[in-house]
């Protein structure tokens, strides 16, 4: 009898304790997501070198591009202002770990590797890695023709990713692509593996490149939350959802990518 006794003290004291661990689980929830709503504040992370998803006008002085506008309309949907918090891609997680932001919008594409350690929303944006290379270029016309080449890529991107597996190919990485197409330009790098739609918008403001070859990846973009952030992830993905039934998503696309 003491047995089953002292068994039955345990099983209670175990359901007590998850009991204790799911309530301090959902506490840490509500107090991010409380927090935000008190202050009035989303604090967001991103890398302003990547238009025409986030870029900072030259003219302005401003970050704008399609993830700042949709950024700014999820945050209208949540009732908050957006505060952006500039840093460069390859921190921009540690950044968001160490609670110096609360969320992510980057062009960053949903990997297994990065949702170990981040949580992602629901996808808003489908995407493409694609070869440049000087406009004048004719030995490279595909992926294959890049072995042994000189392939430059954004630190910490997939382009960089794929650039490595690149059979013998040097990968240069560099801090913001667009110092990639500088030295694309200059003849000091061969080829350049980046997202199609920011390279698009690169060859169209400067010239002076081309696209070659089929896209190399089917991506999807999220924005990213600390794992625990669970109710500020269902938060955002609603407005998310609220955005793209009202038509304001298509427009944004439409805006940014004509």
């Amino acid at each position: 009898m003491n047995y089953i006794k002292r068994v039955f003290y345990l099983i209670s004291l175990s359901v007590l304790i998850s009991m204790l661990f799911v309530s301090c689980s959902d506490d840490k929830e509500i107090d991010t997501l409380s927090k935000i709503e008190e202050e009035g504040k989303l604090r967001i992370g991103t890398d302003a070198t990547y238009p025409p998803f986030e870029t900072v006008n030259a003219r302005t002085g401003e970050i704008e591009g399609f993830d700042i506008d949709l950024m700014n309309a999820i945050c209208a949907e949540m009732g908050v202002e957006a505060e952006y918090i500039v840093t460069p891609f390859d921190g921009i997680i540690p950044g968001l770990l160490d609670h110096k932001y609360d969320v992510i919008i980057s062009a960053m594409t949903i990997t297994p590797q990065r949702a170990e350690k981040v949580a992602f929303t629901d996808p808003y944006y489908w995407a493409s890695q694609a070869i440049a290379v000087k406009s004048d270029e004719r030995s490279i016309r595909s992926k294959k023709d890049l072995a042994g080449k000189k392939i430059g890529a954004q630190l910490g991107t997939t382009g960089e990713i794929v650039a490595k597996r690149i059979p013998e190919a040097e990968v240069i990485s560099f801090d913001n692509i667009g110092a990639a197409f500088i030295d694309l330009e200059n003849g000091k790098i061969d080829a350049i593996i980046n997202d199609k739609p920011t390279t698009q918008r690169i060859i169209s403001a400067k010239g002076g490149a081309k696209i070659v070859g089929e896209p190399l990846t089917s991506e999807r973009y999220g924005i990213a939350v600390r794992p625990e952030d669970k109710k500020l992830l269902r938060r955002i993905n609603s407005a998310l959802a609220i955005i793209d039934v009202s038509g304001n998503l298509e427009r944004l696309r439409s805006k940014w990518f004509k």
